[in-house]
């Protein structure tokens, strides 16, 4: 048994606060549900991975700042995405390694920082699910989570405990969407080859619902589905896992 409900500061990122508030409160609820006492700190905004990408180092320095300056009081900082979750534990790091009055407090950050389905397994030992989506899923594995924060049997792990989910992999879930941030933007004709190439074993798969853990992945499957005419739903992981599925429109459907 725990000896206090620790404090997780939520991380809520850019794309779901401007593009899919759900996933930030179910989020919570998963949290809450596991015995932790959140916070959303106010002073939180991008986690500069933009500016990083771009090579604009000294504007995602400035923001890197004030995200170790907003979660600074909290026990865990958890973020529902691989991308920004890498962004601060895999480059505030590089960021600052020349700066050492920087140095302690990017690693305090970087030991408390967690997305979301590797918190709750690895941290929580959620269990079980209270959620029912009786539907058959397939899985999108988003590559910054992947390949920076070894996130795969995470999320798999926990919809297991959901009741009616059967899942299919794909055969190209480690796979690149194509979106990449900025670079579906610069190299628009490449990412759009690529994200037809997956939106094909979307379809090649059989499910009826493609889940994943980054929303930027999924509003880029989503659209390309939604311009083929595919009846697939887009979700986030974070959405069934929280039996919040009743509460808005799948990704990409509806207003």
């Amino acid at each position: 048994m725990r000896a206090h409900r620790p404090t997780v500061g939520l991380f809520v990122t850019c794309l779901v606060d401007t593009m899919r508030p759900s996933v930030g409160f179910a989020a919570v609820k998963l949290l809450e549900s596991a015995g932790c006492d959140v916070i959303v700190p106010a002073g939180q905004t991008c986690c500069g991975q933009p500016a990083y990408n771009s090579g604009d180092t000294a504007d995602a320095a400035a923001i890197a700042r004030q995200v170790i300056e907003a979660f600074a009081k909290v026990d865990y900082v958890v973020v529902p995405s691989g991308s920004c979750a890498g962004t601060i534990k895999v480059h505030y790091p590089e960021l600052f390694a020349d700066d050492p009055k920087m140095r302690d407090a990017v690693q305090r950050l970087v030991e408390r920082t967690w997305e979301l389905t590797s918190f709750l397994t690895e941290v929580m030992q959620t269990g079980p699910i209270a959620s029912s989506y009786p539907h058959k899923v397939t899985y999108h594995d988003s590559c910054s989570g992947l390949r920076e924060l070894g996130i795969k049997a995470q999320p798999r792990a926990l919809l297991a405990q959901v009741e009616g989910v059967e899942l299919t992999e794909l055969q190209t879930a480690e796979t690149c969407c194509g979106f990449g941030g900025l670079f579906c933007v610069k190299y628009p004709e490449i990412s759009g080859k690529i994200v037809d190439a997956k939106v094909d074993d979307v379809l090649a798969s059989g499910a009826d619902t493609l889940l994943g853990g980054d929303l930027g992945c999924l509003l880029n499957i989503s659209g390309r589905l939604h311009r083929r005419g595919a009846n697939v739903h887009v979700r986030h992981v974070a959405e069934v896992l929280a039996d919040a599925t009743g509460d808005t429109p799948a990704i990409g459907e509806g207003k």
